[in-house]
């Protein structure tokens, strides 16, 4: 009898191991960026929305280098969700820039909040002008980041050329430590507006933000033509009472482009259907709308996603079908 017993313990065992339900769980990482800017919670907040609303998904988001680097992994499925400046998804998509010539098997799955460009210094430093980075050590942002590619193409757009600064490419948090110590004189960041890591720079020093004139605003517009003119408004950080004029750019959240139709509905389904949730995390989820993926998204719809789209009676063009 207790041979019998422990036999069918083991048969039970062996069961639950066997079950449909426990071989169903599929692990999503979500590629995000640094700890100090925005893709960072709002990728949490995403994380716990899957994981808590799509049966059999356990989502987490991940740390990583940003925009550049996200295109990559998802390409390569080590994270199969990535958050990206749209800007750099149309390079990823079509093989351009930093991706040199190789496509990248990406397709959109929703759009998240616009980006916006905010060049910080110190008051003490006394640059006040974009072309003033000329000789001065500065900040791009790190290495793979979008922060860096949009910076990078900003300033080549205006004649400025790396040779005529030295640039650091540190991370948001880092590029705000720099300008504390002194080690640099500007530090670039792409992000919606009212990030931490400018914030808390903001409480201890006085700040300076440096905008654009209409004919910097046009000439960069006539090299990008993802990038529109906008304003970061007056407010948003301590001493930077007026309006400063700049350069946005969309935020798109990218997957792999073989991930599973289905699979896909039911995340873009999750998301849209539980963005209070997203809001409570960063007020930016307020523009992650079904009808902001339809207006602005830089690169093709999944099918995934064009499914949920439409059964909300939302029309797709043809140029957002894969």
């Amino acid at each position: 009898m207790k041979r019998i017993s422990i036999a069918i313990v083991f048969i039970f065992i062996a069961g639950l191991l066997a079950s449909p339900a426990l071989a169903r769980t599929t692990f999503i990482s979500i590629g995000t960026g640094g700890t100090g800017g925005i893709y960072y919670p709002y990728g949490g907040g995403v994380a716990e929305i899957w994981s808590k609303h799509v049966k059999g998904v356990k989502a987490v988001a991940e740390v990583t280098g940003a925009s550049v680097e996200n295109v990559k992994l998802a390409h390569k499925g080590e994270t199969v969700i990535g958050e990206v400046m749209g800007d750099v998804a149309v390079a990823g998509f079509n093989g351009l820039s930093k991706f040199k010539g190789k496509k990248h098997a990406i397709l959109s799955m929703a759009i998240m909040y616009p980006n916006l460009l905010q060049i910080v210094g110190l008051k003490s430093t006394g640059v006040t002008d974009i072309m003033g980075v000329k000789g001065r050590s500065i900040s791009t942002g790190s290495p793979g980041s979008g922060t860096n590619f949009m910076a990078e193409a900003v300033l080549k757009s205006l004649g400025i050329d790396k040779g005529t600064y030295k640039d650091s490419r540190l991370s948001f948090t880092e590029s705000a430590n720099a300008l504390r110590d002194g080690t640099i004189d500007v530090g670039v960041w792409s992000v919606g507006p009212g990030t931490s890591s400018i914030l808390d720079l903001a409480t201890t020093h006085e700040i300076t933000m440096i905008g654009f004139t209409p004919e910097q605003t046009e000439r960069i517009l006539a090299a990008n033509k993802t990038y529109s003119s906008v304003e970061l408004a007056g407010g948003v950080y301590r001493g930077i009472d007026q309006s400063v004029a700049t350069i946005g750019v969309w935020n798109v959240m990218i997957c792999q482009a073989s991930l599973d139709e289905d699979m896909v509905y039911r995340l873009v389904k999750a998301l849209f259907e539980n963005n209070d949730y997203l809001q409570k995390i960063h007020p930016s989820a307020a523009y992650t709308t079904p009808e902001n993926a339809v207006k602005y998204s830089p690169i093709p719809l999944h099918p995934g996603t064009i499914r949920y789209l439409e059964e909300k009676g939302l029309a797709v063009p043809d140029k957002l079908r894969p």
